[in-house]
């Protein structure tokens, strides 16, 4: 009857970390609802993964040999071997935005530039701390805040510390209501915040929303070739919603697509979440270099719509440059209640939009030209 007891006394105490790490994912996923559809499996799986001579992992048997685990079978397959997980997400997300906020207000692409600062701020300071540069540019790209990005890029660069840098890029993008309003109060004044934006949007015809798509995919193929996979996949999701004539699979692509990607994406990316990699004091740093990349993009959003100010005569509320990091639409929407909090009759949700699809677009490129400069000095 040992066998019985042999998966309890092998439990070792960074496993039993990795469950109360799980059952906190869990906790935040369900009862504050942070990102529950990736929070709640990658939870679990972060449970699954550490149990003793789990199943879901590759194992030698005894007497049997060689046995495969699911979990490391859709991580190697779905995302180590093909980046297919969060490329297919991005078809998804690229089918549920709308350019057109951006297009009719095209000063929103610079916001979408401004606000990744975070990230080559946190490479920076990354590689200060020691970590190398694969491992300093996949923790800098958590100021995206999108994470399929975050996982592509860690992933393409053999980053070590791919699991972290994944719960630290999903658990922030579950947090910007907790973590925007505070950074952007901590650069602004009242008056700024009372900054009003007359909205009046310039019609934009159906054949220009089906031309940037692909304009956006070739530019980026020129400028930052390694972005080709990210950008593309993105843009073409938002070609199956503009062409007009493939609305069953735009449909398709926004609901059951993206939902049945990221559940797979989010169980699958806790093979990298197991006690051994995961328990270090490396994470504790990476989630601390994570909450800096984050908050100093949501600044360097806010301080670059200040530096626009001093040379418009129609002022631009700061927080919109805020909008401009990948949370899409959550950043958005706190803008927007800031500045109704601010200003009941104050709304600025449609520019806080354009602003908030132009960092989609930017993290993408963001990542795609890191990849690029660090294939260019590791050669």
């Amino acid at each position: 009857m040992d066998f019985l007891l042999t998966g309890i006394t092998s439990v070792t105490v960074p496993q039993l970390v990795m469950y109360a790490v799980g059952i906190l994912l869990i906790y935040l996923a369900i009862a504050k609802g942070y990102e529950p559809s990736l929070l709640l499996p990658m939870g679990f799986g972060a449970i699954l993964v550490n149990l003793p001579l789990s199943g879901v992992i590759d194992q030698v048997l005894p007497g049997i040999g060689n046995t495969h685990g699911i979990i490391q079978w859709m991580f190697e397959t779905g995302i180590e071997a093909s980046e297919a997980l969060p490329l297919l997400l991005f078809i998804g997300i690229g089918a549920m935005i709308d350019f057109g906020p951006l297009l009719s207000n095209p000063i929103m692409l610079l916001f979408g530039a401004a606000a990744q600062f975070g990230i080559f701020l946190t490479l920076t300071v990354a590689i200060i701390l020691g970590f190398d540069l694969r491992d300093a540019a996949s923790i800098g790209i958590i100021g995206a805040a999108d994470g399929p990005t975050a996982i592509l890029v860690s992933q393409i660069l053999e980053s070590k510390y791919i699991g972290p840098i994944a719960v630290a890029a999903y658990s922030y993008m579950a947090m910007v209501p907790l973590v925007q309003p505070v950074a952007i109060k901590a650069v602004t004044t009242k008056k700024e915040r009372l900054i009003r934006m007359p909205y009046n949007p310039v019609s934009v015809s159906k054949r220009i929303k089906i031309v940037f798509p692909i304009a956006v995919t070739i530019i980026a193929g020129f400028v930052a070739p390694t972005s080709v996979s990210l950008v593309g996949f993105l843009m073409f999701g938002n070609l199956l919603r503009e062409c007009g004539v493939l609305t069953t699979l735009s449909d398709a692509a926004q609901n059951i697509l993206a939902n049945l990607v990221t559940l797979l994406l989010g169980i699958t990316i806790s093979f990298s979440m197991r006690a051994e990699a995961f328990v270090t004091w490396q994470t504790l740093l990476i989630l601390g270099l994570g909450l800096i990349a984050f908050v100093f993009d949501t600044i360097g959003g806010v301080m670059f719509a200040k530096f626009v100010n001093l040379f418009r005569k129609n002022k631009i509320n700061p927080m919109i440059g805020a909008a401009g990091i990948s949370a899409f639409p959550m950043s958005a929407r706190v803008v927007q209640k800031m500045a109704i909090k601010e200003d009941p009759t104050n709304h600025l949700l449609m520019h806080a939009i354009g602003a908030n699809v132009s960092g989609q677009i930017a993290s993408v490129l963001a990542g795609g030209i890191i990849l690029n400069l660090l294939t260019t000095i590791l050669k």
